[in-house]
């Protein structure tokens, strides 16, 4: 069964075509990430309404001017905490020299926190912050630790996979020469795959979509030189680990 752990349904269209062409597929879950508090509660709809859509509640970096909506998406977190099974997508972006870096840090070590005291996974961006990432998750001795679309250079790969951080792998490793140097050093066991949909797309012509993890799935067992089938179940045991108690 195939998992993809990172989709953003709040950017996508025919949300209902495209979770039944996922359950058709033998899909185990889909994990609808949400980026501030509107696309929580889209989650937490969509989580309830479709078995195979889980909901994990962030706040991405480019929310936190207003402090006002900071604490009531936080609020809403701990109030639901129950129906979620990570905090994602959360993390630091510093490519935009206008985002406060010290109230990101400050939020995010918040986030890592909540994940500790309630066991839950972190699924986490890292644009342009790739150290500074590491380096805070290991301060606060994060664990469950996954690192979405990680494109920080291979020494602070190596030291993440140390730390036994896990990876997941966008659609985009079939042209990507990074992430497929990534899944060629890291071992199966640390892996995971996501769409980021609409996001990162395997295909020029099309918006990405769950449905295209086949492509992720496809260009893995490639690399691994294990079949298809072998490459979904490792990715499923992983998922389980992570995201079911």
């Amino acid at each position: 069964m195939k998992v993809d752990i990172h989709a953003h349904f709040e950017l996508l269209e025919d949300i209902e075509e495209k979770i039944e062409r996922c359950k058709k597929d033998n899909f185990h879950a889909i994990i609808a990430n949400g980026i501030n508090l509107e696309a929580n509660k889209l989650a937490l709809n969509l989580s309830k309404k479709y078995p195979i859509v889980k909901a994990s509640f962030g706040l991405y970096p480019d929310e936190l001017e207003n402090e006002k909506q900071i604490e009531e998406t936080f609020s809403f977190i701990e109030k639901n905490i129950k129906n979620i099974v990570a905090l994602g997508e959360i993390g630091l972006d510093f490519s935009n020299p206008s985002w406060n870096k010290e109230k990101q840090i400050k939020v995010f070590e918040r986030f890592i926190s909540l994940g500790k005291k309630h066991d839950l996974a972190l699924i986490i961006h890292s644009r342009k912050a790739e150290k500074e990432i590491i380096d805070i998750l290991e301060k606060n001795k994060a664990s469950k630790v996954i690192l979405h679309c990680f494109s920080g250079n291979f020494k602070l790969i190596q030291r993440a996979f140390a730390l036994n951080y896990n990876f997941s792998i966008p659609c985009t490793i079939v042209k990507s020469e990074h992430f497929q140097k990534l899944v060629k050093e890291i071992k199966i066991e640390n892996l995971l795959t996501e769409t980021d949909s609409p996001f990162l797309s395997p295909f020029k012509d099309k918006k990405n979509e769950p449905f295209f993890i086949n492509e992720t799935l496809k260009k893995i067992s490639e690399i691994k030189q294990i079949s298809l089938k072998e490459a979904e179940n490792k990715i499923l045991e992983n998922y389980k680990k992570l995201f079911e108690k």
